[in-house]
């Protein structure tokens, strides 16, 4: 007898429903993929809304551009001094503008022309001429402003009161003292020897007190420091900010500057009490004006003035221990 096969499958079939199987596992596959995708993209978003919820920051957004400005700040300090005084000058123009615009929209008539001359022209006199420079472009800004908005009363339309005026030219002043006086000191203190590297410890000691603040506050904020003036700050921030600050500090001093621990404990101390102020002041100017941000130049932070406010017043703080230690 002879045994009977059975019908064969033609080869061409076979290697069609194997085609077709490895398709049908690639489509399934991809399927898998796009819903864990789907599933991982929804998880961040509603992590980042209830973050954003929490502190009013679109986190991702504001991270990246922090990251941006670090990078090239980082660059300019470390490589090209004058290419930091360049970036500076942009910084502290548009942060002066910022202002000027913010009291505008409260009702004073700040000049903006000479507030953004008097801001470009301060930065570049203290990076080349030192604090002399820096003092005489000052008061001359400060001079500029005032008979600038005093010759704008010759127009009809700009005509108001004698007190009026005086709190227009105290805009002014303002600007040129908080904002463009302050940035100053950063560009002062880089001018000198080894002054880039205190610059880079004072602006890496704001971020971890920044960072450490926004970290323990999420994670463990209960008891507000002044919730008339900054509802979200908390002391259980401040408290890891202090640590933060510390431990940083110490590692600077003797791995960066060349300096005793105890100075690097000092100077995190230092730039603390600095940064804890600038936010402070800066939220009761906001507060005074009726705004949440200076405005939203800066997707995730909100102005220039709102990323400016610690490091301004640590500027001042970083200079006067460069010239106590250094």
């Amino acid at each position: 007898m002879t045994d009977d096969p059975g019908p064969v499958k033609p080869p061409h079939r076979e290697r069609g429903a194997t085609r077709a199987e490895f398709r049908a596992q690639v489509q399934s596959t991809k399927a898998d993929i796009e819903r864990q995708v789907q599933a991982t993209r929804a998880q961040l978003d509603a992590t980042n809304e209830r973050i954003e919820a929490r502190t009013g920051r679109n986190l991702v957004l504001a991270t990246l551009i922090g990251l941006g400005l670090g990078g090239l700040m980082l660059v300019s300090l470390i490589f090209i001094k004058s290419l930091f005084m360049i970036l500076a000058v942009v910084v502290v123009a548009f942060t002066a503008l910022e202002l000027a615009e913010a009291l505008r929209r409260a009702g004073r008539n700040v000049p903006r022309i000479p507030v953004i001359v008097s801001a470009v022209s301060v930065v570049p006199a203290a990076f080349y001429w030192d604090a002399g420079g820096q003092w005489l472009a000052l008061m001359l800004g400060i001079a500029f402003i005032s008979v600038w908005r005093l010759v704008m009363l010759a127009v009809p339309s700009h005509r108001v009161p004698a007190r009026v005026v005086l709190g227009d030219i105290g805009g002014g002043f303002l600007i040129q003292v908080y904002v463009v006086f302050l940035a100053s000191f950063a560009v002062l203190l880089v001018a000198q020897d080894d002054g880039e590297w205190w610059t880079l410890a004072f602006l890496l000691l704001v971020i971890s007190a920044d960072t450490a603040a926004y970290a323990a506050g999420l994670s463990f904020g209960k008891h507000r420091m002044v919730p008339s003036i900054s509802p979200k700050k908390t002391w259980e921030g401040f408290a890891g900010a202090a640590l933060a600050c510390i431990v940083v500090g110490i590692v600077l001093a003797l791995f960066m500057l060349g300096q005793p621990w105890w100075v690097g404990a000092l100077f995190g101390v230092v730039i603390l009490v600095a940064a804890t102020f600038g936010d402070l002041a800066e939220s009761l100017i906001k507060r005074d004006l009726g705004i949440k941000d200076m405005s939203s130049w800066l997707p995730g932070h909100g102005g220039f003035l709102d990323r400016l406010d610690s490091i301004l017043p640590s500027a001042a703080a970083a200079y006067a221990l460069y010239l106590i230690f250094a």
